[in-house]
């Protein structure tokens, strides 16, 4: 009877450091996916930034969780820097206010799905989800999704939640949208303050996502990174 109930034990304690070591092997694929090519994780735990990864969540456009236990962002080295920089100014402008990140460096592999989950027509997908075979900036760790929240990390309104794909998301007609009632003066203002703060520390916005700020022109991007995958 002893000696089942050793075995038994035995047993138990084998399968319990499988599940270990096979859980803690998942943890660090992402890290090693991401720092085989240099990239950097952000230091969240700054009061200045926060992160919640929407694709590690079912609150995103397609209603996934694509990302599974990934829960930190990544960037490249350089990328990084002008985060931090942004921010310092957002703490010396609005101490009051927080960076929280939604995405940051994105695998190809996910692009893809992304791309392929979408429901916007061809024509007019590449506006607003980059096509996988060319490959998004966020696919090279240089571009970065991000807005601002207050002190407890609830996001400020601006406007539009996360990847909407509508006219009023986009950053060229705020003042049309606010006389056409589509936008407030209070939203279109939190927008400036964050882009204000991203462009000051040398990232470049885009014109269909008020969220959305590349780290680096396209053309170098892709000179001087390489894609993830």
């Amino acid at each position: 009877m002893k000696k089942n109930c050793r075995m038994s034990l035995i047993i138990c304690s084998a399968f319990i450091f499988l599940i270990s070591c096979s859980t803690s092997k998942e943890k660090t694929s992402w890290y090693k996916v991401y720092t085989d090519q240099g990239l950097m994780v952000v230091n969240s735990d700054s009061a200045s930034i926060k992160v919640n990864l929407r694709y590690s969540t079912t609150d995103n456009f397609i209603g996934k969780d694509v990302y599974g236990d990934l829960e930190e962002a990544y960037l490249q080295p350089e990328a990084l820097s002008k985060l931090y920089n942004a921010a310092e100014y957002l703490n010396e402008l609005h101490p009051e206010l927080r960076l929280l990140i939604w995405d940051a460096a994105r695998p190809r592999r996910i692009q893809q799905v992304l791309w392929d989950q979408v429901e916007i027509p061809l024509p007019e997908r590449a506006q607003y989800v980059a096509n996988p075979e060319t490959g998004s900036i966020h696919n090279y760790g240089a571009a970065i999704d991000l807005t601002l929240a207050d002190s407890l990390g609830n996001p400020l309104d601006m406007g539009t939640d996360y990847d909407d794909f509508n006219e009023v998301a986009h950053i060229d007609k705020e003042q049309e949208l606010i006389e056409n009632k589509l936008l407030t003066e209070l939203q279109v203002k939190n927008r400036i303050i964050l882009r204000s703060v991203m462009t000051k520390a040398g990232f470049i916005p885009v014109r269909t996502e008020w969220w959305h700020f590349d780290a680096f022109s396209r053309t170098e991007t892709k000179s001087r990174f390489k894609i993830v995958e």
